[in-house]
């Protein structure tokens, strides 16, 4: 047990200081503080002394140095079974300080509501985190605290222990003292590479805040936990039982297609993170039917990602089946009651969700692979059409459409459309054959109409073979990036075929 005489607090979150500073007072717990903070204790009508007046020396910089001078630092670092120690104290009249109450200038949250340069350079605490670096060091004789969310334990081991902490829980606060200056410097870091354009720095830091551990993980032998690089998810479950690993996952993969289709427009059905049906209709009802479509028997027991709002009518033919998660841009009140009636349903409002310049990241051991998300916007001037049949707009319209689901879909992939939705969908294998057989074998079992079927596929043919598997299933028009030192035979092909045959500049793997 170490006994507290003095505390230094020093707060940007200056909420619920009362009750801790009540439980202070009644152990004869000296305080030190500066700035708003200092004004805040005196306000509350607390005794206190202000750092220029416990150091002697006056702020200066604008404020920039208020607790960077060795009375304080010697106060937190000294070791209090250190002879030496104590007698350098003693010569330079110093004292112990022994408990650091700090929470950092407001960085992260400055950054989401401005852009103005100056105003977010002053918001990186530089004093804060070295006082919290320092009593976190010194953990065996001085206690730290870093939230607002510490309060209740440390005013719980005062009193239990007549104005003393343990060992243990100097030990923990130290731990999380330790992450959260991790945490603040790697916010600052990567705002400062994203802002010269530096996603691939020589040191990378990967920072999240844990916002639940999840019950087990993609098997339940296996621990999981979900961050976030926010405080919050961007999205909201509204309703239903706890999402699992995989639920997240797929979640995660449905709303990366149907966010990536036209602005509050089309219906992504996911299963085992694969899109099962996929449709940019912009009827609502017709759009969810044209997904579902796609292949209704995989489609049950997935997810629903509707990229618009959910009305009464939508929610009554979503609940003619069973579903995991229905995920949309909000809903009608009576859509809400409607989907309610299934009380293991989880309902997520992804409405304030938008994604910006992103980083994917896949790791094993000790590794990790960061990459930029493919989420190139396509138009008309990034295909060239190598046939000689031209495609009419509608067909057109429809290659760029499963272009555009293709690159969600796992390699091998080959997606098949017509009217803005599939109408089959072959992912993940090996062969690029099988993958077009796959998405054939779905069209022809769960879909009659096969006029003006096109196909894409995520990266060139290195064949003849699945082109020519695909225009005698009834495709007359095939986009594929092009490649393949065979490119030619596949031109010659799709011309004698009478084949539309469209090149994209890029390719899209998904692995």
């Amino acid at each position: 047990m170490k006994k507290i005489k003095s505390a230094l607090i020093s707060v940007s979150d200056k909420s619920n200081l009362k009750p801790l500073l009540e439980i202070l007072k009644k152990n004869k717990i000296n305080l030190i503080s500066s700035g708003g903070t200092f004004k805040i204790i005196k306000k509350l009508k607390f005794d206190c002394t202000e750092v220029s007046d416990y150091t002697g020396f006056k702020e200066i910089l604008n404020g920039r140095v208020k607790t960077l001078h060795p009375k304080i630092h010697a106060g937190i670092l000294v070791k209090r079974n250190n002879k030496s120690h104590l007698k350098e104290l003693k010569k330079n009249n110093f004292e112990n300080i022994d408990l650091i109450i700090v929470n950092f200038y407001p960085f992260e949250n400055t950054i989401k509501f401005t852009n103005n340069r100056n105003k977010i350079i002053e918001n990186i605490d530089i004093g804060g985190p070295a006082m919290v670096r320092a009593a976190a060091k010194n953990y065996n004789d001085v206690t730290v605290i870093t939230s607002t969310n510490q309060y209740s334990e440390l005013i719980n081991q005062l009193e239990k222990n007549n104005g003393a902490t343990s060992l243990k829980f100097r030990e923990e606060m130290s731990t999380i003292a330790f992450a959260e200056t991790a945490y603040y410097d790697s916010v600052i870091s990567n705002y400062l590479n994203f802002k010269s354009n530096n996603h691939f720095p020589e040191k990378k830091t990967v920072y999240g805040n844990l916002i639940e551990k999840l019950r087990y993980g993609e098997n339940p032998h296996q621990e999981a936990a979900l961050y976030s690089q926010g405080e919050n998810l961007p999205f909201n479950k509204l309703h239903g039982k706890q999402l699992s690993y995989n639920n997240y996952n797929d979640i995660f993969s449905a709303l990366t297609i149907s966010k990536n289709l036209p602005k509050n427009v089309g219906t992504v059905i996911v299963k085992h993170a694969n899109p099962c049906g996929v449709s940019s209709l912009k009827n609502k009802i017709d759009s969810f039917k044209s997904a579902l479509a796609c292949d209704p028997i995989s489609a049950f027991g997935g997810i629903v990602s509707c990229n618009f709002r959910i009305n009464k009518k939508l929610a009554k033919e979503i609940n003619k089946i069973f579903f995991e998660v229905i995920i949309g841009n909000g809903f009608d009140k009576d859509a809400l009651r409607e989907l309610k009636l299934k009380k293991n349903l989880r309902i997520i409002d992804a409405s304030n969700l938008s994604f910006s310049e992103i980083l994917k990241l896949n790791s094993v051991n000790n590794s990790i692979l960061v990459q930029s998300e493919d989420n190139k916007i396509f138009s008309k001037k990034d295909f060239r059409i190598v046939s000689k049949k031209k495609p009419t707009k509608s067909q057109f319209d429809d290659l760029i459409f499963a272009f555009n689901v293709c690159r969600y879909v796992k390699s091998n992939a080959i997606v098949l459309a017509n009217n803005k939705s599939t109408v089959g969908i072959g992912s993940g294998q090996p062969s690029r054959v099988d993958s077009c057989q796959i998405a054939i074998d779905k069209m022809n079992k769960f879909n009659n109409n096969k006029h003006e079927i096109v196909a894409a596929s995520d990266a060139f043919f290195p064949f003849v073979d699945g082109v020519e598997k695909l225009v005698q299933s009834g495709v007359s028009a095939i986009i594929q990036p092009s490649g393949s030192i065979r490119d030619k035979e596949i031109i010659k092909f799709a011309n004698l075929t009478d084949t539309v045959l469209i090149f994209s500049k890029t390719r899209h793997f998904r692995h």
